[in-house]
């Protein structure tokens, strides 16, 4: 069985739809997707139409945006029950923050005599929910100034870059505690890939599964083979689940194409079943993988 548990539709940063999505994850010949798009569900319904229609199974669930001993971590979040209030408004909350920040982020931008404006922001992102920097950076390669993602965030917008505007972001073990609580299973994202590789040893891994982390992606093109075998040995420890996936984003992120990175049906299985224990009342939807 071929399992993908981390992808993002044009809800978010992705370059597809969320129907579109599922049936290109189907034609791609996965047997189960999760749709994972940053702090919302706004593409679950579309998404779990689709996978209906073509028989693939899904699994609904959120990229959120946290922060551990200062540092970015995103955390996935499996089948939490989107309608749970505290959930819901640090959500919102979330959200809230990446949308306040555009306007700095494009005056930042003017000020380096680079001509964007919300308007034009809009027409790149029509369908998005969420706007971020993958949104401005599109703006950017519209307008000629990069010639793609890469360079827009190589140039402009990386972590304390020119036009780089901070934001708010849940603190990590709080979210965990809502995650759970919303019967969701949590598992962080891509850990040793990025700037949280710094923050997330094996003793703060201790603390968080303790804070109800349940599980970890361990096989993401961002890990090299040490960094995989590391964090295999730490889940392993700690009764973690191990899970596998893309990331991907359409044409948004190159390389990440669906099903380059998989899951096995047992830990498939495991967040399954970790989340009927929690009392989610979201079960895996579609056909396939049942």
């Amino acid at each position: 069985m071929t399992i993908d548990l981390h992808t993002h539709s044009s809800v978010s940063d992705g370059t597809e739809s969320p129907a579109d999505l599922v049936r290109a994850a189907a034609a791609a010949g996965l047997e189960v997707v999760a749709l994972t798009d940053h702090d919302t569900t706004a593409g679950w319904d579309e998404a779990v139409v689709a996978a209906e229609d073509t028989g693939i199974g899904l699994v609904r669930g959120i990229e959120v945006s946290t922060r551990y001993r200062g540092e970015g971590v995103h955390l996935l979040a499996y089948l939490p029950d989107r309608d749970d209030p505290a959930l819901r408004a640090e959500l919102d909350r979330i959200v809230a923050g990446r949308e306040d920040r555009v306007p700095a982020m494009l005056a930042r931008l003017r000020d380096l005599g680079i001509p964007v404006t919300e308007e034009a922001l809009a027409e790149v992102s029509p369908d998005n929910q969420v706007t971020g920097r993958p949104h401005v950076a599109d703006l950017l390669v519209r307008l000629g100034a990069v010639h793609d993602r890469d360079e827009a965030f190589a140039r402009y917008l990386y972590d304390g870059g020119p036009a780089f505007v901070d934001r708010y972001a849940a603190d990590l073990v709080t979210m965990l505690g809502l995650v759970t609580g919303a019967g969701g299973v949590a598992v962080v994202a891509h850990p040793w890939g990025r700037a949280s590789a710094g923050v997330l040893d094996e003793a703060a891994f201790t603390d968080l599964a303790a804070a109800g982390l349940g599980g970890i992606e361990v096989d993401h093109l961002d890990h090299d083979r040490r960094a995989r075998a590391g964090l295999r040995t730490i889940a392993g420890r700690l009764g973690l689940v191990v899970t596998g996936s893309s990331d991907h984003h359409g044409a948004g992120k190159t390389g990440h194409d669906l099903g380059s990175e998989t899951t096995d049906r047992a830990q498939l299985d495991r967040i399954l079943e970790r989340a009927a224990a929690l009392g989610s009342p979201t079960g895996l939807a579609g056909g396939r993988g049942r």
